[in-house]
């Protein structure tokens, strides 16, 4: 793969072959027009002037300029009778270019006439009148007419004399000869620039590399400081081809200035160049004052949020306590406020940005306000059902809940939605929206509001041949014998039911662990069988039909209850 520098190089060698064909096409153009061509070019057809008066436009305030060779020779403020001012401008730069063309009329023959009992003034040689002049023109010009005259005739001559000079052999040599010498300069230009770039460049990288911190958030490396030293030296590297297209343009406008025929072309390109810096420079300062406005907004808004967060989340770590307002608001009121505040100070800030007042704008904004207001229903009643959800404190992270089918711990929660992780370490994502229609039961609350612990509970069906005491007794030492089950407040048996087969007996136990409470019933109901059998009582629920010996039961033998050890392989 080449080298970029080298690229750069040939590119640059390319440009400057395309400007020394340029000049040389121009001198060559210059130097094989002959006379004779200046010849047939004065006898083309000349436009006639129109002899019936036509109304004249109202002439702009500086006047219209008559060209020669693209440069202003004079300027005219009024029009003449049959011509207006546009007309007869144009008339007096066709005379004058065929008078510059013809080059056996010598400049010198060009004299003032005044006719007797004629109010005009001419400039003519021989027959020819090139200009005429008149009172009104003096006027118009703040001079008698004589010292109007004798200043056009010098201005005349002197553009004449140029016209022709910047066409003859010798100055059309000499400035062929500045352009190559321009061009060979461009060369070396570009090439030293080149060169001492590839040198300096990976040096100022290392150097950024080494100064420059990586991009960090939250101790994890967002931007790498190598990354951060690639970037500034991509940027160089633009600059460097900002600079080289710069020259290059440089070289071509002057190119172009040095022959009389391309002449205008490069007047153009440094007035449309000069003219479009002088409107980007003026449109920065006229937006100065808003610039300064918007940061303003900005600092203030900044400022407002730095002195917000300290006390939200001395709020949220619960080192400031205020009465009736929670520590787990903190961070969401944090939030909702600093939503507010970047709201308010956009809409403040928008009307002093550039372009805000224009249809292209206007358009955009109402094109996005259809999309949002059409796209975003469920999104808003999402951060509605957040918000209501969060000022409610029916949960927070770590709580173990039951929405619906759906039980496990919340580990996250926003303003849109809330993650659940199953006892399957499964990860359900809930719409806010969801949880504001469905019933949301909270194992946590209870201990955390009332200092309650949550009281967890189990049903089993038992004969009426079973005394009840024996019943409660037996479920109650099942319930100690777990390992997350609290000792105080002691568990309790409740008979719920008294059925035609059986009595539901209702074991309730309290225990501080929510989160657990697979594994706690699990244990649990492993413990009620347990003390079943060592106490001789048969389970009857679920309910099932089995034909048996009546004197045989299906209390479960200390032998087939324990474990037994796997076989020995031999």
């Amino acid at each position: 793969m080449p080298h970029p520098a080298a690229t750069q190089a040939r590119v640059t060698l390319a440009v400057i072959v395309a400007v020394v064909v340029l000049t040389l096409s121009a001198f060559l153009h210059g130097f094989f027009q002959t006379p004779a061509l200046a010849q047939v070019q004065l006898q083309s057809p000349v436009q006639q002037e129109p002899l019936v008066d036509q109304p004249q436009a109202k002439p702009p305030i500086d006047g219209v300029p008559i060209l020669l060779d693209g440069r202003e020779v004079l300027t005219l403020r009024r029009g003449i009778a049959g011509f207006s001012l546009e007309e007869r401008a144009e008339t007096i730069s066709r005379r004058l270019k065929r008078f510059a063309q013809d080059d056996s009329r010598s400049i010198d023959s060009l004299t003032i006439q005044q006719p007797v009992d004629d109010d005009f003034w001419y400039i003519s040689s021989g027959q020819d009148v090139l200009l005429t002049i008149n009172e009104r023109d003096a006027q118009a010009s703040r001079l008698t007419a004589k010292a109007l005259v004798e200043q056009s005739l010098q201005q005349i001559k002197a553009a004449l004399g140029q016209y022709r000079q910047d066409r003859k052999p010798g100055r059309l040599l000499r400035n062929s000869l500045y352009a190559l010498i321009a061009s060979v300069g461009f060369f070396a230009f570009c090439f030293a620039v080149i060169r001492l770039s590839g040198r300096l460049f990976p040096l100022l990288a290392r150097l950024i590399a080494r100064r420059v911190p990586a991009i960090r958030l939250n101790q994890v490396e967002i931007v790498s400081a190598q990354a951060i030293a690639q970037a500034w030296l991509q940027v160089l590297t633009l600059l460097r081809l900002l600079l080289l297209l710069l020259g290059f343009f440089y070289l071509a406008a002057f190119t172009l200035r040095l022959y009389p025929w391309t002449r205008a072309v490069g007047e153009d390109i440094l007035g449309y160049f000069y003219g479009s810096l002088e409107q980007v420079l003026t449109a920065i300062g006229n937006y100065l004052p808003n610039l300064f406005i918007v940061a303003i907004i900005l600092f203030l808004a900044f400022s407002l949020l730095r002195a917000l967060r300290p006390f939200f989340m001395a709020v949220d770590r619960g080192s400031l306590a205020i009465p009736g307002f929670y520590p787990e608001w903190g961070k969401p009121t944090f939030n909702l406020l600093a939503a507010l505040v970047i709201a308010l100070a956009a809409v403040l800030a928008f009307p002093f940005m550039p372009g805000f007042s224009s249809p292209a704008f206007q358009g955009i904004s109402v094109f996005l306000g259809l999309l949002l207001s059409l796209g975003s229903t469920s999104a808003i009643s999402n951060v509605i059902g957040g918000v209501i959800l969060i000022y409610t404190r029916a949960f927070r992270i770590g709580d173990h809940i039951r929405v619906g089918d759906v039980i496990g711990d919340i580990i996250e929660k926003n303003f849109l939605a809330v993650r659940i992780c199953t006892p399957a370490n499964q990860i359900i994502t809930i719409p806010n929206s969801s949880l504001l229609s469905n019933k949301v039961v909270n194992y946590n609350l209870s201990a955390r509001d009332l200092s309650r612990a949550l009281i967890l509970q189990t049903t089993i069906t038992l004969g009426y041949d079973l005394p009840w005491r024996q019943a409660h007794a037996t479920l109650i030492a099942a319930a100690l014998a777990s390992e997350h089950i609290l000792r105080e407040p002691p568990p309790f048996v409740l008979q719920t039911n008294l059925g035609n087969d059986a009595i539901s007996y209702q074991l309730n136990a309290y225990t501080a662990n929510p989160n657990l409470m697979v594994l706690i019933y699990s244990e649990l109901h492993q413990h009620i069988q347990d003390q079943c059998a060592a106490h001789g009582i048969e389970i009857l629920s679920p309910t099932y039909a089995s034909l048996r010996d009546g004197s045989a039961s299906t209390i479960p033998t200390p032998q087939a209850s324990a474990p037994q050890a796997p076989p020995e392989r031999g």
